[in-house]
């Protein structure tokens, strides 16, 4: 059996779907459907229920699933420790500025546990770029937030945080339980530059187009809060400073903490760090 049929096989059985593992592979169907039926030939033994509703694993296919995902996580400990060795196992990752968040901090724990000789390099990047440079070739993944223009990225959902108004202490709203974002409809919001992916801009002005100083970091942000009496959005549990509050915005989707990387990158370094920051996230 071959590694790249292994993943084959895992990526369908994780998508139960034929159709969403290609996609996720960047192949098309038919290859994918060959290889996998050739893998139940060699083996003798049907790995898939299939129906036209999808798949479904048989008994047999279970049993390969934990060892091909022990196997192709063995070959990629190889494959870093001989990179390692010849001095070679480096890593950049693209975190978006002023990032408090824990399960950050559980993964970059986590991720020296499990390759403690491999260089991480970190790259901080500020809002305009949800991406963190990964676009530009500047880093090889990314620990960011959604929604952006996922174009020729994968993209992996890690988590999600429910969010809320920014608002001075003495704002007016600053008393209430919960806003909707009907409350903000008349009021000036912080925004970002032009340019930056207007699907990042939309989440966080709240679907609407809105008007206001232009700000480039989370302390710009709040700073713009605190002098001009604007309002923003941020994620609930973050500690807003002195003189700010943070009301839950009721009526907005939570905020996605995701890995992206580029599509059809087979680095087996961004493969560990998303696995890491799945395990990390759920903790």
């Amino acid at each position: 059996m071959e590694l790249r049929t292994l993943r084959y096989f895992v990526a369908v059985a994780e998508e139960l779907h034929f159709g969403r593992a290609a996609a996720r592979l960047h192949m098309s169907q038919p290859p994918l459907s060959r290889a996998v039926k050739q893998l139940e030939t060699e083996l003798g033994a049907a790995l898939f229920y299939r129906s036209s509703a999808g798949v479904t694993l048989t008994p047999v296919g279970v049993v390969l699933l934990d060892e091909a995902r022990s196997l192709l996580d063995q070959a990629d400990r190889v494959h870093v420790r001989v990179a390692a060795a010849a001095g070679a196992a480096t890593i950049t990752i693209g975190i978006l500025g002023d990032s408090t968040d824990p399960g950050a901090t559980r993964l970059a724990g986590a991720y020296r546990r499990r390759h403690p000789h491999v260089e991480v390099r970190i790259r901080e990047t500020d809002l305009t770029d949800p991406t963190c440079g990964l676009r530009a070739g500047l880093v090889d993944v990314a620990l960011t937030r959604g929604p952006f223009d996922e174009t020729v990225l994968t993209v992996h959902e890690l988590s999600a945080d429910p969010v809320g108004a920014l608002l001075r202490a003495d704002d007016p709203l600053a008393c209430r339980d919960s806003l909707k974002l009907a409350d903000l409809a008349d009021r000036r919001w912080f925004v970002f530059p032009e340019g930056t992916d207007p699907l990042w801009q939309s989440y966080w002005n709240g679907g609407e187009p809105r008007k206001g100083p232009v700000v480039r970091a989370v302390v710009e942000c709040r700073q713009a809060v605190l002098w001009n009496g604007t309002v923003g959005m941020t994620l609930l549990d973050h500690q807003p400073a002195e003189g700010l509050t943070v009301v839950p915005l009721i009526d907005m989707p939570p905020s996605r903490v995701v890995a992206a990387w580029n599509a059809g990158d087979t680095n087996p370094l961004i493969r560990s760090f998303v696995q890491i920051a799945s395990t990390a996230y759920r903790d």
